[in-house]
């Protein structure tokens, strides 16, 4: 095991790590960590991607206090010239 970690030692530490901070953060802390890491790979990479600004994120579908991206409404209830 790298830096002379265990079998043993990683499961205390995962077992600190879920009595810290609850299973149900446990998935949320796992995407963002896993984001982040991409993100940097493209950083590092200078690979350019652009995003749908009108995607919405699974932690703002969980969490309505998150903001919400607007989508622009077309209106209907007029008739077209």
């Amino acid at each position: 095991m790298p830096f002379g970690i265990g079998p043993l030692e990683l499961v205390i530490l995962l077992v600190i790590v879920l009595l810290i901070f609850g299973a149900k953060r446990l998935p949320e802390m796992g995407r963002s960590l896993g984001s982040g890491m991409r993100e940097f790979k493209k950083g590092v990479s200078g690979e350019k991607t652009e995003e749908p600004q009108d995607q919405v994120t699974a932690a703002q579908a969980a969490d309505p206090a998150l903001p919400q991206p607007q989508t622009q409404k077309t209106d209907e209830t007029t008739p077209a010239s």
